[in-house]
Formats: structure tokens, C-alpha cells, sequence
């Protein structure tokens, strides 16, 4: 007779090693085009409708249609002679549509184009505890930026994916604290200005100035000006190198974790030393469990932050630790229970 533990199936194990099976097939169909091609015909199209439209094969495509129906990313619609045909759900066309106010097709454009690539040498980062850019881009550069701006085409990208992420996550960041008593707020390495324009909808009293680096803001005025606003800014510059001006709030979302703990000591040193009396720092990151046991999604962004930067994503005490080596005595950390907290540090 069988044991309990000669019954056990490997399930999750499974599921974990056919992940990557997962993400590229969203990626692929993100890519060729389906769900753009389904949204617009405004009606249910066949695998054949479909492969003539994005140009390819008949067989591979009713492959992927069946795989993303699996996934709940496609509906199938029967008709009376038996022909399948599909459309897009609910959840596709909020998020995987590139003109969708909440798309993340950037941000899975990114992850498949970049992110994809640097996890295939993950074995590697583990080993030699740093970055694999040079091995999955060619790339043999010591700044940072260097390598994730690497080209034009590349600054785009980046920037088109933090809108992305801003586009479903910004409202609940800036909202976590009220920051209407800060009128003057310098938002450090905000690219396109996604989350300044959350910024200035909540608190309209205030004005955000966009601190960036010259070829971003550049990037920023030729390919984002409709997202303009005239109480967002801009100013060129690099923040470890240049002057902050002052400021009664400094906004750096998703800035630290790219760097080491001397390297953000530094940061928040110059921006205590810039910021207004009564003025503070607003830092958006994803936070850790204090007993290591997760969210799972933080312990995954921190093995990106492995491969893809000098960084590492951190718990709250830990950030709290970081700001008041730099100054800052009152720390208040709010879990909004999504991916991204907040941290308010006041000088």
C-alpha cells in the first residue's frame, strides 16, 4: 500500500518550473499584436482571421489563442458550425491595450525585451554578486545609468514602463500621506513625470519639479509633452553629482533600491541638507516583511535588482535605519497593501 508521502504531487514545483512558460506566452502574444487586433475588429475573429491579420502561421497562432484562453486572457466564442472564435476579457482590454488608460503593455514590452534578459543569467549574478548587463546586453560600464539608458530607444522604454506602473499604482502612493502642507515638491529621477501628474491632480495648490538627467528630460519634452502640465517642471541635472535646490518635499520613487546603502546614505544626506525647514521625503519602494518571509513578489523584485542594478529592495526598518543615518528623525511607514509603500521622513 502506497504512503501518504509516496502520493505526494510536486504541484507547486511544477508550477514554478513552467513559469517562465507563463510569462513568454504573454509576452509573445503582447508582442505580435492579439490583443491589440482583437480590440479592434469589435468582434470575435478565428485563429485563420487572426494569423492573416498579424501575419503569421495558421497552426502556431491557434497555439497561442488556446494557451491565453487557459490563461483567462482570451474568451472563445462557438459558432453554429462549430468554428471557434475569440475576443479579448474584461482584464485584457483594461491592461493590455496600449491606449488603455491602465495598459501595462510597456511594462511587459520592458520585462520581455530587458528584465527577460538579464534573468537568464541569474545563476551567474548569484555567483558573482553583481549585475549582468554586460553578459545579456554587451555592455562593460560601472555607471548604472549607462547601462539602463544605454540609447535612445532604450530611455523611451524605460520611461513608457514607469508610466505604466504609475498609471495603476500612482494614485494610492501620493494619497498614503497628505502632503498638501508641502507647496514646493522636487521629484528625483521622475523620467516623464507620471507620478508628478498624480502628484498635482491630488494636491493642485503645489507645483513638482521633474529632477532628471539631461538626455531624460530631453526624451521626456520630445516624446511626453502632451502629459505636460504648467505646474510640473522640469530641471536638468544628476543628482549625486549636482546641487538639489531646496524644496519643501523630495518625492524619489523607486531610487534607492537601485543603490548600495552608502550610495542612498549619500542621496538623502544632500536631500536633508536641501529641504526646508519642516519639509520632509517621500519614498516610494517595495517593502519587505521584517521576518523575511516575503510579500513573494518583493523577494522576486530584489533578485531583479540582482541582475539589473547595484540595489536591493528592503525592509521598512531598514529605510528607516538608511534615513536617520542621513538626518531625518520622524519616520512614518504606511503599507498600502498593493505592490508599492510609502515612507514619509520629516527634518
Amino acid at each position: 500500500m502506497a504512503s501518504a508521502k509516496d502520493d505526494l504531487y510536486p504541484r507547486k514545483i511544477l508550477d514554478y518550473m513552467e513559469g517562465f512558460l507563463v510569462s513568454k506566452t504573454l509576452f509573445a502574444a503582447c508582442e505580435l499584436g492579439v490583443f491589440e487586433q482583437l480590440h479592434a475588429s469589435a468582434q470575435p475573429l478565428s485563429a485563420v482571421e487572426l494569423s492573416r491579420a498579424l501575419g503569421t502561421s495558421e497552426d502556431a497562432t491557434e497555439r497561442l489563442l488556446s494557451a491565453c484562453v487557459g490563461l483567462e486572457l482570451l474568451n472563445t466564442h462557438t459558432d453554429t458550425d462549430g468554428e471557434v472564435r475569440f475576443s479579448n476579457t474584461h482584464m485584457s482590454t483594461v491592461f493590455l491595450i496600449e491606449s488603455s488608460p491602465k495598459s501595462l503593455y510597456h511594462s511587459i514590452q520592458y520585462s520581455s525585451r530587458t528584465i527577460y534578459l538579464c534573468w537568464h543569467h541569474l545563476t551567474d549574478a548569484v555567483r558573482e554578486g553583481q549585475n549582468q548587463y554586460e553578459k545579456a546586453f554587451g555592455i562593460n560600464s560601472k555607471d548604472l545609468f549607462e547601462a539602463l539608458y544605454r540609447s535612445d530607444e532604450e530611455i523611451v522604454k524605460f520611461m513608457h514602463l514607469m508610466n505604466s506602473i504609475w498609471n495603476i499604482c500612482g494614485h494610492d502612493v501620493i494619497r498614503a500621506f497628505d502632503l498638501s502642507p508641502f507647496r514646493s515638491i522636487f521629484d528625483l529621477g521622475g523620467c516623464s513625470g507620471a507620478l508628478a501628474k498624480h502628484c498635482v491632480s491630488v494636491y493642485p495648490e503645489s507645483s513638482v519639479t521633474i529632477f532628471d538627467l539631461p538626455k531624460v528630460v530631453k526624451t521626456s519634452r520630445d516624446h511626453f509633452v502632451s502629459q505636460r502640465d504648467d505646474r510640473i517642471h522640469f530641471h536638468e541635472g544628476d543628482f549625486f553629482k549636482d546641487a538639489l535646490p531646496p524644496a519643501d518635499l523630495y518625492i524619489l520613487a523607486r531610487i534607492l533600491h537601485d543603490w548600495t546603502d552608502q550610495r542612498c546614505v549619500e542621496l538623502l544626506r544632500k536631500v536633508y541638507t536641501s529641504c526646508t525647514s519642516g519639509g520632509g521625503v517621500l519614498l516610494v519602494e517595495a517593502l519587505l516583511h521584517e521576518d523575511n518571509s516575503g510579500p513573494l513578489t518583493v523577494q522576486l523584485y530584489s533578485l531583479n535588482m540582482l541582475v539589473q542594478t547595484e540595489g536591493r529592495e528592503r525592509k521598512g526598518s531598514e529605510y528607516s535605519g538608511l534615513l536617520k543615518a542621513a538626518g531625518f528623525t520622524c519616520v512614518h511607514i504606511h503599507r498600502t497593501g498593493k505592490i508599492y509603500d510609502v515612507i514619509l521622513a520629516l527634518k
